[in-house]
């Protein structure tokens, strides 16, 4: 094959050169005639082709040329644009009024233009392309250009400054000489390299410097005519204890001299003059003092007084600042300690004054309280000497009543008001013994059942003789409270009620409010008016001026509301003139409880007075009379004597065996109602026995009731004794 001659590895002119070395030397030989005609025409053909293959080769490189023709025509094209390109370019960043510079990946300078280290006229020859950062850095750190804060060494800077490159953006003033300020503003590019940008903000600085100086100027100016316009004394030291100001108010206050204050003054030598007219009144001293200054990184406020030799007064008073220094202000307080002096005279005076208006009223408290407990003993002193004679008039008239038919109306008006007077000295007393505190109060279960039955029976036939109305509702529940009491504010708040009531109703029920019950009392009477709702709560206060002595002498809601606050009930009161009037009493609910009707034991079952036996024990001879006649018409043997030590006699000498003993409390200097219920009781066991008495102190009560007795109050009504004899009425 022809291409054997030829070496692949040579290039197309190489071989084309070789082919027309071939073809050369094959037409020489066929000119020179050959060995045979055969043969000088394979020769030929072999040239011929191979001249083919010289003019394919020929060809082929001939376009091979064109093509690197046109490539290198293209690549100086693209050398031309580029070298046109990076011309633009420094030519661009040239015109940048920054300094600008760009580093490759690695940290090396590719390109920077004039402006890129200003101010740094002794790295010029240095910032080149090619130069590494790290090279930079060490330069700009040893330039006599740069300008280090005060501490602060080229490692110090050059370690920050090689620690904000690895930030992806930076942007921070670096201070340079001659007053110079560079902003440097770094950031990465996508490829890795770095792009600096530095821009001179001298300007900006010196005019937010000069603006900021401007304003502490007018801050200063304003300060100084604040601090001239304050009446107190100012001065103001510094870290080191220097004096960096004052004001005028120091020097009138202080009296130190004008002359001798000025700037960088040390604290001792102003306080030395301050001292010279002033001295510390009370705890302070010049050591604390001395010691407070000079602990300047834990002053705590300081405050204490100054006085002058001519009794003027300076309240003193430093505060730390948070430079170290301190503010020390002084105040005249001589007006103010004066004042206070006059004050404490003053009130000294009304002190004495309020210590004598105060023993007086005090001595006025006492007599009055006397006067008032005196009168209160009075009354119950007296009530065994003023009831002893009601009950002989009550029992006299019971018995007159029965003989005298034709004059029997006149007799019951006469025992009608016997019970007034009755009741208004049963009211005394309980306002007695209310106001002096001796009122007994044995509270305890109570069932509203039988109390409001009580009352039910005691009111109907009043309220039927006036033609009203009255509904007392039955009621299961059982509160906490005194029985007797609670029955005499009932009893009070019902009576007044149908007293006052012409027309209409009055209703009586308990209502269940929770853990308590409001007993509700209203009638559809008069009204009261809300201005009087505190008067009627006071003694011998009647709203009705035409009531009678009667009909109630102002004592019954005075009485329910002192004993209503003694229990602890609220009371309460509503009221629409001319409609009606309703009073409440709130009492604790408890659980029930089984109650007795009654107030005491069964009484003597007989069904007349026929062969009953009453033994009566009662040294006033009135009363005496009185009960043994009354008894006597009821067909009831008495025996009757004075003495406790005469009826002791009586049963021992004659064995009598009496059904009743009806014994009074008081008999005079022998022995009391109890000890003769107590001796009788050795001689009578189990007879039904009566202590009769006017006494309602809470003493004899609680010792007639650990003894077992029962107590007949007095005045002792016929009624009474026919209830306790059993008898109808």
């Amino acid at each position: 094959m022809p291409h054997a001659y030829l070496d692949p590895e040579d290039g197309l002119e190489r071989q084309n050169q070789k082919l027309i070395e071939i073809v050369d030397a094959l037409v020489r030989q066929v000119e020179r005639g050959g060995t045979g005609s055969g043969e000088a025409y394979a020769q030929f053909r072999r040239a011929a082709l191979l001249e083919e293959q010289v003019q394919a080769r020929t060809a082929e490189l001939e376009d091979a040329l064109g093509m690197l023709n046109r490539s290198n025509a293209r690549l100086a094209q693209a050398m031309r644009d580029t070298e046109a390109a990076r011309r633009d370019l420094s030519t661009a960043i040239e015109t940048v009024q920054e300094g600008f510079a760009m580093f490759d990946p690695d940290g090396v300078m590719v390109m920077c233009n004039s402006r890129f280290g200003m101010h740094m006229d002794d790295l010029r020859d240095q910032l080149v392309p090619g130069l590494r950062f790290v090279d930079y850095i060490d330069s700009v750190a040893g330039s006599r250009a740069l300008s280090l804060p005060p501490g602060e060494t080229p490692e110090i800077w050059r370690a920050r400054r090689l620690a904000r490159h690895d930030d992806r953006h930076a942007i921070f003033n670096v201070a340079l000489a001659g007053d110079h300020w560079v902003q440097i503003s770094q950031h990465r590019t996508p490829g890795g390299g770095t792009v600096i940008l530095q821009t001179d903000v001298t300007d900006m600085i010196r005019a937010e410097r000069q603006a900021r100086e401007r304003m502490l100027d007018d801050q200063s100016r304003m300060a100084r005519a604040t601090l001239d316009h304050i009446k107190q004394g100012i001065c103001i030291f510094d870290g080191r204890i220097r004096l960096a100001g004052w004001n005028d108010g120091l020097t009138q206050l202080m009296g130190v001299p004008t002359p001798r204050l000025r700037r960088g003054l040390q604290f001792p030598a102003l306080w030395r003059m301050i001292a010279q007219d002033f001295g510390f009144d009370g705890e302070m001293s010049r050591d604390r003092l001395a010691a407070w200054v000079e602990t300047p990184l834990a002053r705590q406020p300081l405050r204490f007084t100054m006085r002058s030799e001519d009794r003027r007064f300076i309240d003193a008073s430093a505060q730390q600042m948070p430079d170290g220094g301190f503010v020390f202000s002084f105040t005249d307080i001589t007006a103010e300690r004066r004042a206070i002096h006059d004050l404490a005279r003053t009130n000294e005076a009304l002190e004495e004054r309020v210590r004598g208006r105060t023993l007086e009223l005090e001595d006025a408290l006492e007599r009055a309280e006397r006067a008032n407990a005196s009168r209160s003993r009075f009354v119950a002193a007296t009530s065994h000497d003023l009831l002893q004679p009601l009950s002989a008039a009550n029992l006299f008239l019971s018995a007159l009543r029965q003989d005298d038919p034709a004059n029997r109306e006149v007799l019951g008006k006469a025992h009608d008001a016997l019970h007034s007077v009755e009741a208004i000295l049963h009211a005394l007393l309980d306002i007695s013994k209310l106001e002096l505190g001796h009122a007994s109060m044995d509270v305890g279960p109570v069932a509203l059942g039988p109390v409001l039955a009580q009352l039910r029976d005691q009111f109907a036939l009043q309220a039927a003789a006036k033609g009203i109305e009255l509904r007392i509702l039955p009621c299961a529940l059982s509160v906490t409270s005194d029985r007797t009491y609670l029955k005499r504010v009932l009893q009070n708040l019902i009576g007044n009620a149908v007293r006052y009531t012409e027309t209409g109703r009055v209703l009586v029920g308990a209502r269940r409010r929770g853990g308590a019950a409001a007993i509700e009392v209203w009638d559809t009477g008069p009204g009261i008016p809300e201005e009087d709702f505190q008067t009627i709560f006071r003694e011998f206060a009647r709203l009705n001026a035409r009531a009678s002595a009667s009909e109630g002498m102002g004592l019954g809601l005075a009485i329910v509301e002192r004993a209503c606050a003694i229990l602890g009930h609220p009371l309460d009161v509503i009221s629409e003139p001319g409609r009606f009037t309703r009073f409440s009493v709130t009492v604790p609910v408890t659980q029930a409880v089984a109650e007795a009707a009654s107030d005491g034991p069964a009484a003597v079952a007989h069904e007349d007075g026929c062969d009953r036996v009453v033994l009566l024990v009662e040294n006033d001879a009135e009363l005496r009379r009185a009960m043994c006649h009354l008894l006597e018409r009821w067909g009831v043997t008495v025996l009757d004597v004075e003495s406790g030590e005469a009826a002791i006699e009586l049963i021992g000498e004659t064995g009598a065996e009496p059904d009743l003993l009806l014994v009074d409390q008081q008999l005079g200097d022998g022995m009391t109602g109890l000890d003769t219920i107590a001796a009788l009781r050795g001689l009578l066991p189990g007879r039904p026995t009566r202590l009769v008495t006017a006494d309602r102190s809470p003493e004899l009560r609680e010792a007639a009731r650990r003894a077992g007795v029962t107590i007949l109050p007095k005045p002792v009504g016929a009624e009474a004794l026919r209830a306790v004899l059993g008898l109808d009425s």
